[in-house]
Formats: structure tokens, sequence, C-alpha cells
């Protein structure tokens, strides 16, 4: 326990002593009774050394703090004996599974939704039990929803959630966890006959391949993914395929199939300064985002243009996108550094950095640490 309670921490870049402020922060905001600081310091040290249990009510402000699960935090408890005759509840989470109506579904959906919200504007670390909460919600309704045509709308749902639990995994950085969230958004994707959802978890598994070291394999992935939509993806999401394709093109130094990605992407974008698709709501993409991924991915290959594509795509970023902000700030910082405008790089990672913390990303502070280290 204490170890991985341990690597969590040094993750996030905090000592012991920051571990005790944000503890008593985070109780103070929420009105939870705690320990003194002088008595968490010492909690800390015994819960990573292994002398001290965790107590359900640290547990829940650590799962907050981390973004992390239980099971990630503290290991994984042992599983209790299955009851011998359980018939009766199976047929009675079945029977409930068939009452479950449309309007429940829009339910599920809209707790997607305000999750994603939320996500999008404060980080993924303190969703962690609310997302947990939500999934398994929506795994039961499917595990026990028996014919097609009840299956099929709680898969949907389920891919969506999935997915996003997925993306919130990896930037909190429990890479393992967001591998099998986006195993579960493709099976959920492929029973619910929706290839547009499988498609985009494939291709946003791309990414975890790419941060793990394997970017070409990120781009035959993605690059299936593509194939996997065909035609029957919108013309939004095929815009948004072609330019996570161009931006794992880049990270595996494939400068003319990064570019080509790029002019496929541009020529499908609908135009219009709407950025939602309807069909997949996961996806904002329009002139202003495609700027930012243009310079991305431009940055990456240290191409002079960045700069221009960057600038544009700040100066149109919408500030409830907090984590898209840090993320350009490190696109700019990485194109400064590739002209040698080291002032200019390190005011952005600056901004980038404090971004990165309010999010809690452990993903972005990743990065923000390897461009430092380029000063």
């Amino acid at each position: 326990m204490g170890q991985r309670l341990r690597e969590a921490r040094k993750q996030r870049g905090w000592s012991q002593e920051r571990l005790v402020r944000e503890i008593s922060r985070y109780a103070e905001q929420h009105l939870t009774d705690v320990a003194s600081p002088a008595s968490l310091k010492v909690y800390v040290s015994e819960w990573e050394n292994g002398r001290r249990a965790v107590s359900s009510t640290y547990a829940l402000i650590l799962r907050a703090l981390f973004g992390m699960t239980d099971d990630e935090l503290f290991g994984a408890p042992e599983s209790a004996a299955p009851a011998a005759d359980g018939y009766d509840e199976l047929i009675g989470r079945i029977d409930s599974a068939r009452s479950l109506s449309l309007g429940m579904v829009d339910t599920f959906l809209n707790q997607t939704e305000l999750l994603r919200s939320f996500d999008r504007q404060m980080g993924a670390a303190a969703l962690v039990d609310q997302m947990r909460a939500h999934l398994d919600a929506l795994e039961d309704a499917l595990t026990f929803a028996v014919l097609p045509d009840a299956r099929r709308p709680v898969a949907t749902a389920l891919a969506g959630a999935a997915t996003l639990a997925a993306w919130q995994a990896l930037d909190v950085g429990a890479v393992e966890r967001a591998w099998r969230h986006y195993e579960l958004g493709k099976r959920a994707a492929a029973e619910a006959e929706q290839p547009m959802y499988l498609a985009h978890a494939m291709a946003e598994q791309a990414y975890v391949l790419a941060d793990a070291g394997r970017p070409e394999m990120a781009v035959d992935l993605v690059r299936d993914a593509q194939r996997t939509g065909g035609t029957k993806v919108s013309p939004r999401l095929a815009a948004w395929l072609f330019a996570a394709e161009a931006e794992l093109c880049a990270k595996a130094g494939l400068a003319r199939d990064c570019r080509d990605a790029l002019d496929r992407a541009a020529a499908v974008l609908p135009a219009g300064d709407e950025a939602r698709d309807p069909d997949m709501l996961s996806i904002f993409l329009n002139a202003g985002h495609m700027a930012r991924w243009r310079g991305n991915a431009l940055a990456m290959l240290g191409e002079d243009d960045a700069l221009a594509e960057l600038y544009v795509a700040l100066e149109r970023m919408d500030p409830a996108f907090t984590r898209a902000t840090a993320g350009l700030r490190c696109d700019l910082a990485q194109a400064h550094l590739a002209r040698g405008e080291f002032g200019q790089a390190r005011e952005h990672l600056q901004k980038a950095r404090l971004l990165a913390n309010r999010t809690g990303s452990v993903r972005q502070r990743r990065r923000i640490e390897r461009l430092t280290g380029r000063l």
C-alpha cells in the first residue's frame, strides 16, 4: 500500500508536506473533519511506510486528490466469496433491467455530459469516485439487459462514458486503467453497432501507445480506426481522426505523412464556428481547434510555421478548455524552444504549469518537465 501511495505523490511532484496541505485544504473546502497538520504529517509517513491503515475518510480524500482508485492507491482487496445460490437476486436484476426506459438511458447520457463538462474545466482528478460509480451503473445495466433492443442504447451510453473515463485516467497517469477503459469502450461500441464510437475509442487508445514510447504502433492503430469508421463517421469525426493521425505521425517523426493528414483533416472539416459534433458529443473541432492541432504537430516537427498557427489558436481558445489551454501553452513553448527563444518558452511553460496544477494533470506535468529540461 505505502509504495503505491508514495509513487502517486511523486508523480504529482508533491512532497509529504505538500500532501498534508492539500488534505487540509480539501477538508476545509468540503467541510470534512481531519487531523491537525502535525498529526497528518505523521499519518502520511506511516501510510507510506505501511505502519498505518488508511481510513475510509482519508481514502476518499486521497482518491479525489490523486484521481486514482483504491486499487491503484492501496492495492486490490481480497474478493468476497460468491453466494452459493443467487438465482433470486439474478432474476431480480434481470427484471429491473427490462424496465430500464429510454428516459433512464437519457439520464446516463446527461450524467456523462456533466462529468465531461467538469473534466474539461477542472480536470479529472476529483472525478474518480463519480466516474467509477457511473461506469458501474452502466455496466450493471448492460450486464443484466437481455435482448438487443434493450442492450444497444445502454451499450452506446457505456461506450461514450468508458472512453471519457479512459481519457481521464490517462490524464492522471493511471495508464493501465486507461487502457482497460478503452477496451471496455470498444467492446460496448461493437455491441451497440456504433462504428463512430468504436473508431473514436480506438484512436484515443492510440495515444496510450504514443505516450508509452510506441508512436509507430499508435499511427497504425489510428489508421485502423479510420478504416473501422469508414464512410459511417461524421465529417467532423473524420477530420478529428485525420488530425489525430497527424499528431501521432509527428510524434513518430513522419513529417510528410503528418502534413498529408493535416491536409485531409482540413479538407473534410465542416465550415463555420460550430465545434461540437451532434453525432459524437465528445468531439469538439472547428477551424480554431484545427489551428491548435496543426500548430501542435508542426511544433513537434520543429517547423517554422508552427508559431503562427499556435498564436491564432491561443487567440481563439475557449477559456473553459483549461486542460487544452495548458497543452497549447506547451506547444508554444516547444515552438519557441525550436527557435532558441528561451525567454518566451519559459513564460509559456510557467502558465502551462499553473493550469496543469489546477487540473491535476500528471500527463501535462510530465510534458512540462521534459520541456523545462531543455531550457
